[in-house]
């Protein structure tokens, strides 16, 4: 569904006034009625819910959990809205963060590492914490979406919350740029938005997902960190995972394809452990486009991924990092 941008940049406002109890409870009745009129997300929600080892008993269980992940990606969009607003003590306070002696290991070698994020829980936290707590520069790669009015208003958002956006355009050189300049570079992974992704194993089916973070490490040398950000009650818990392992092996396809299949099996623990908390609303496995009737990305209906994979938009791997 398209939400007019003027809605959103009024939504965005309402948050600096309004309490976060209220504002979540006006997002939860707006996700109710966006998951009604989205059969085809509900859909989708339902099978990445048994992806994950989710199968409700009977219809009304199956429609409960499903209308879980909406309520949890209102959430999403309601912190989303409202961490520009907050002091940066509130920030300390709203999140908690283990594994960061990672991040700081991979400080200390004098490279920023990079990290690896699916569509789970509230990824914007992340962002706004390493900045304004740890006064760590964060950079992310932001597809560049239509129209042009919507992408400004997410460069907007970002923006404010200390991200340095990378438009998906500059790839390789904008992302190694970053790197250079001492910045974590963020990159949401776990779905293939061009259809030239690298073919692997996840969740037990065949897909294809962003070589970019694999490939960008190689190249780098930049320690390759798989995280993500959990809503826990009215906080949120950012996991860090150690490093990859990112070493030449090979042939550099051959690397990359190790590189993302290992990320492919961190991405489902991570998953499974809040699977509720998903928000990949669309389909991103060839089985679920024969479901729907649709095309997936680079393809034809019904199409398989292409045996290999392979990296398009080179150094980026297309990582979706725009919602």
């Amino acid at each position: 569904m398209d939400v007019p941008v003027a809605a959103l940049r009024a939504a965005s406002a309402a948050m600096a006034v309004t309490p976060a109890p209220l504002a979540n409870l006006a997002a939860r009745a707006v996700a109710n009625g966006i998951a009604t009129l989205s059969p085809d997300e509900r859909r989708m929600v339902a099978r990445n819910l048994r992806r994950a080892g989710i199968h409700p008993r009977g219809p009304v269980a199956g429609r409960l959990a499903v209308q879980e992940v909406f309520d949890s990606y209102a959430r999403y969009w309601v912190d989303t809205l409202r961490l520009p607003h907050l002091s940066n003590d509130e920030v300390a306070d709203g999140l908690v963060v283990d594994g960061y002696e990672y991040i700081e290991q991979s400080f200390a070698t004098g490279t920023p590492p990079i990290l690896a994020l699916p569509h789970l829980g509230g990824w914007e936290w992340a962002a706004r914490w390493l900045r304004d707590v740890k006064g760590v520069p964060v950079a992310a790669v932001v597809e560049e979406i239509e129209p042009p009015e919507l992408y400004e208003w997410f460069l907007e958002v970002r923006e404010a919350l200390g991200l340095h956006v990378i438009p998906l355009s500059d790839g390789a050189a904008g992302v190694g740029a970053a790197l250079a300049a001492g910045e974590i570079v963020c990159l949401l992974c776990d779905r293939d938005i061009s259809g030239a992704g690298i073919e692997v194993d996840f969740f037990g089916e065949t897909t294809t997902l962003p070589g970019g973070p694999a490939l960008m490490s190689i190249r780098s040398g930049a320690p390759l960190l798989p995280a993500a950000v959990y809503f826990e009650g009215s906080r949120c818990r950012g996991v860090v995972s150690p490093p990859l392992d990112t070493r030449r092996l090979g042939r550099l396809r051959e690397d990359v394809t190790r590189v993302t299949q290992d990320l492919a099996h961190v991405l489902e623990e991570q998953i499974r452990r809040a699977p509720e908390q998903w928000h990949l609303l669309q389909p991103n496995w060839p089985s679920d486009h024969e479901a729907l009737g649709t095309t997936p990305p680079g393809g034809t209906k019904g199409s398989s991924p292409r045996p290999g994979g392979g990296a398009a938009a080179p150094g980026t791997g297309r990582s979706d990092a725009a919602r």
